[in-house]
């Protein structure tokens, strides 16, 4: 069963009290509060959402939420604003902690791909495998003309559990926040809730090398980075949604978005690499897989490795750093073999030597599958190293 976000339950209770007639509302918050997943997030979470919310200067409950995520930057922001005609402010920025596929819109069932576009919240379900979820409205207008027209995937969500492949996943404390701002928005009449994913922050100079880099090889995906920077842009300068229409060929036609770029940073001048870059050919590389590759002993032994990685990593720290995120990518070749790790985000040169040489070193894996055909493929790996 799914619980659709435009499901408002409205129940008439007719009391009739010395001759007159009370009618109460059983509101979305209501309705969520009947499951108990949520009924206990709420009990536990919305006290100190309260406090932040007074912290900041906001307004309680939230009316209107907008959410951004960057999935090379690996975060999801939270906007909020009371009255239609203000301006959003930033509530909370959270980290996602998983990552499938590459840069890149999603356009078949089993790429792996998150979604790149403009999306609403169009399912809440509070009984979710994933804890609670948020659906996205994919496969949107534009992704029916561009995707597959048989099989363009769907069930995208922003969940938690911390696991993906092709959903946007935050912790379970987090998705408690999140849904618990979401369906008071809901019950305050925020029909929809917009969810704009990106390829990258664009103000941050190295997410933006990586997407330049990327568009040397898949030229095609030009156009849709420039419409959805273009939304981005406007979104900085205003703090406002620009209005969005999709074309007759599937395009976004980001409108009244007449608003000057700040000036390119100046070129960042490149130090030599720590060590020798190795290169794999892209061209090698499956873009769509029929079957992912597969760690010896399945994703539990894969966790266990993972875990015991972040521990032998903690004594690499910077002194004054007790925590971090890194992101390693590493390719599974055809047969199966580990190769080409490369941290592209966090970290320090130390650190990342040691977390390339432990992830070049990892057993042999199931390879990946097309057409019954072995295949290589990248992946990408996000780690939470602490003291």
């Amino acid at each position: 069963m799914k619980y659709f976000s435009s499901l408002i339950l409205i129940l008439f209770c007719a009391l009739v009290v010395n001759g007159q007639t009370a009618a109460s509302v059983f509101t979305f918050i209501d309705y969520q509060r009947s499951f108990p997943r949520f009924s206990d997030a709420l009990k536990r979470k919305e006290d100190t959402l309260m406090k932040q919310f007074r912290e900041k200067k906001m307004a309680w409950p939230v009316k209107n939420i907008y959410i951004r995520s960057f999935k090379y930057d690996s975060k999801l922001e939270v906007w909020v604003k009371y009255e239609n005609e203000e301006k959003y402010r930033l509530f909370k920025t959270y980290k996602v902690c998983a990552l499938a596929g590459s840069l890149g819109p999603k356009r078949m069932q089993g790429d792996y791909q998150v979604p790149e576009g403009f999306y609403h919240i169009n399912e809440f379900n509070p009984r979710s495998t994933y804890h609670l979820s948020l659906g996205l409205n994919y496969p949107n207008p534009s992704d029916r003309i561009l995707g597959d027209s048989i099989q363009p995937g769907g069930d995208i969500y922003i969940h938690g559990k911390c696991v993906t492949s092709g959903c946007i996943p935050i912790n379970d404390q987090q998705i408690e926040e999140l849904y618990i701002l979401a369906a008071h928005a809901h019950s305050q009449g925020q029909d929809f809730i917009p969810v704009h994913i990106f390829p990258v922050d664009f103000k941050t100079q190295k997410s933006t090398d990586y997407l330049t880099k990327y568009i040397r090889q898949f030229p095609e995906y030009t156009y849709l980075t420039n419409e959805l920077k273009q939304a981005y842009i406007y979104f900085e300068k205003t703090k406002k949604l620009p209005v969005i229409m999709i074309g007759t060929k599937g395009e976004y036609i980001v409108a009244n978005t007449h608003i000057e770029p700040d000036p390119e940073p100046e070129p960042v001048i490149k130090t030599k690499s720590r060590r020798p870059v190795k290169e794999f050919s892209e061209a090698e590389l499956a873009k769509v897989v029929d079957k992912l590759p597969v760690y010896p002993g399945g994703n539990p032994a894969f966790q266990k490795f993972i875990d015991k990685v972040s521990l032998d990593m903690a004594p690499y720290l910077d002194r004054d750093m007790k925590r971090t995120y890194v992101m390693i990518e590493f390719i599974i070749d055809k047969n199966g073999k580990p190769a080409y790790a490369k941290v592209i985000k966090g970290g320090n040169d130390e650190m990342n030597d040691k977390l390339e040489e432990r992830f070049e070193n990892m057993p042999d894996w199931a390879p990946a599958i097309r057409l019954d055909k072995n295949v290589a493929i990248k992946l990408k790996q996000s780690l939470e190293i602490s003291r």
